[in-house]
């Protein structure tokens, strides 16, 4: 896999391997980012949460095109090893990352220092979890008022559109073969 935009633009990732990875395509990865780059994100400055980080590549991603801070939560250790290789081979200062190799509940549980001004959520198919990880973040104050939030999910999950998830505007509900993306602002 290699990164599509940025000052990394062209340099390989390493990615995970097993039950529960499945590495963001290089199409859907140029969607996402077009998504968003039409929406108006200001990458200087952003603090962004790559939640299920598997290897990493939606975070390191928005650092290569300018993201001031990235977190990647990522409860598989040897994922987030993969990650902190990733970050090291490509020359991101210490400074610029935080790799959590926690459960993402238990993370979500307390607040972050300051709140996030784009999150991307890539939950292991066929768990549920994109709703229970969501509610806990919203609850938790881990998004910024006007933060976009960006899930990559199976194709036939339909928007939650109930509880804590009805105060989120949706603006982009796209299917990729597979995937559904859905992108809301806070």
């Amino acid at each position: 896999m290699r990164v599509v935009g940025g000052e990394f633009r062209g340099r390989r990732l390493k990615t995970c391997e097993g039950p529960g990875y499945r590495p963001a395509t290089h199409k859907v990865r140029e969607a996402v980012f077009s998504m968003l780059q039409a929406r108006g994100v200001e990458w200087a400055g952003a603090r962004v949460v790559d939640m299920f980080a598997g290897s990493g590549s939606l975070g390191i991603e928005c650092l290569s095109r300018g993201a001031d801070e990235a977190w990647f939560v990522e409860k598989g250790r040897k994922a987030a090893d993969l990650i902190r290789s990733n970050l090291k081979d490509l020359g991101v200062p210490a400074g610029k990352y935080k790799v959590l190799a926690k459960d993402l509940f238990t993370v979500l549980s307390r607040s972050p220092e300051a709140p996030f001004d784009l999150g991307f959520i890539d939950p292991p198919y066929g768990k549920g979890l994109l709703v229970p990880a969501l509610e806990k973040a919203l609850e938790s104050g881990w998004f910024a008022e006007g933060a976009f939030i960006l899930a990559e999910v199976e194709a036939q999950i339909q928007a939650p559109a109930e509880g804590p998830l009805s105060e989120l505007e949706l603006v982009t509900d796209r299917e990729y073969g597979q995937t559904r993306i859905l992108l809301w602002r806070n």
